[in-house]
């Protein structure tokens, strides 16, 4: 029978009757005669809560203690939905993480999954039992909870099909799909029928909140095809899948945003060998991830201007860091600036094509928008500018490489 890892999200679990949907879904599903392990959140906001709760008692808390708080909401969902499903007739039983078992390092909040033992999963599916599985979650080699970090569900469910075999992993969400852009902001903006891994890998980096980062990654390396569809609507959703699924590539997929970045700019710098790693040393021992880099050699040659862009979030704690070693690193001034924007131009036909940065370029310039900072992949060209600009912007390069819809 064709095996399918169902993962539902806060929005599609947030109370008793969309706990009660969500059965009647994975009962129609079961009825169709595909074996499931459905994956789900905490409730709606019941996260948040229990991070409140936990800083309210301990702001200077203990990880491993927290990662215990905040568990516990995924095992409420758990336990809820398999409930609902032996009420509909459908034999359940909900799964933790340290169950399964799930076994993850210990890094607790942001713990990478390293091993599951599926085998106690797969011969309850075989036997016609639904697995509930409480996403987020894991153990480590010391016996203690541990969580994936936001969003880790996703990971959780995607990590999951690889090791049940799953011939797909459905992840619900209060969208129907992947967008070629944000819809709330480009209004033109038309649901993809695919997508690549590399290209959602990408979207999910720069901005696009419909995956989780990692759980493409691994989606990537294991091969596992991804659905993500509504919960609310029984539309079709965007399959992510391999390149080689897909018969004609588009030029450019999708048009993102980041409002999440700072920028740094060191004047004055040294120039010479080891400059560099102690800048970007001491900000990754501090666990503060750099993006976008750009260097200006002085027409002197003796000095640089550094330019890089760091998490909005981590801006205050990067520059007191780069003050603190600024004899060692030797430099003149530091600036920053939190009001930019990333935007993102992505698309595997990129490979086979040349001039689409030109194009981005001019379709800036027309609208008078100045770009800061220039960074490119294989599959991606992205600029930082103005956040004021960051919409205009999105709207702009969407209408340039034709992806609005008719």
């Amino acid at each position: 029978m064709p095996r399918l890892v169902k993962k539902f999200g806060g929005t599609s679990v947030a109370d008793v009757q969309r706990i009660k949907a969500v059965a009647a879904r994975v009962k129609r599903a079961v009825d169709a005669g595909h074996e499931v392990a459905v994956v789900v959140s905490a409730m709606a906001g019941a996260t948040n809560q229990l991070v409140d709760y936990a800083n309210a008692v301990n702001v200077l808390h203990d990880s491993s203690e927290h990662d215990v708080v905040v568990a516990s909401g995924e095992q409420v969902t758990a336990g809820l939905l398999a409930m609902a499903l032996q009420d509909l007739g459908v034999p359940a039983r909900s799964w933790l993480g340290w169950q399964i078992p799930i076994r993850t390092d210990t890094a607790h909040s942001r713990a990478r999954i390293l091993d599951i033992d599926a085998s106690d999963l797969d011969r309850a599916m075989h036997e016609g039992t639904v697995p509930v599985i409480a996403g987020f979650q894991g153990i480590a080699a010391d016996g203690r909870v541990t969580t994936l970090g936001r969003g880790g569900s996703d990971t959780t469910a995607v990590a999951l099909a690889a090791a049940l075999k799953a011939d797909r992993c459905d992840i619900y969400t209060d969208v129907d799909g992947v967008y070629t852009s944000d819809p709330r902001v480009v209004s033109r903006a038309r649901k993809l029928r695919q997508i690549t891994f590399e290209e959602m890998l990408e979207m999910a980096s720069v901005g696009a909140k419909v995956l989780q980062t990692r759980s493409v990654e691994l989606a990537m390396n294991h091969g596992v095809r991804v659905q993500v569809l509504s919960s609310f609507e029984d539309v079709p959703g965007t399959m992510v899948v391999s390149e080689e699924e897909i018969v004609e590539q588009a030029l450019v997929s999708g048009v993102t945003y980041s409002r999440d970045e700072a920028k740094i700019t060191l004047l004055r710098v040294a120039d010479k060998p080891g400059v560099a790693a102690g800048i970007f040393g001491p900000l990754a021992e501090a666990n503060i991830n750099v993006d976008m880099i750009v260097q200006n050699i002085s027409a002197e040659g003796d000095t640089t201007d550094l330019t890089f862009t760091v998490a909005k979030a981590d801006l205050a704690r990067a520059v007191a860091l780069l003050e603190e070693c600024r004899s060692s690193i030797g430099y003149g001034n530091v600036l920053s600036d939190a009001n930019v924007v990333k935007v993102s131009v992505i698309g595997v036909g990129m490979r086979s094509h040349a001039g689409i940065a030109a194009q981005m370029f001019r379709a800036l310039a027309d609208k008078g928008i100045n770009i800061q900072v220039i960074t490119t992949s294989e599959i991606k060209v992205s600029v930082l500018i103005d956040e004021a600009y960051a919409e205009l912007a999105a709207r702009t390069l969407h209408t340039t490489y034709g992806l609005d819809a008719a």
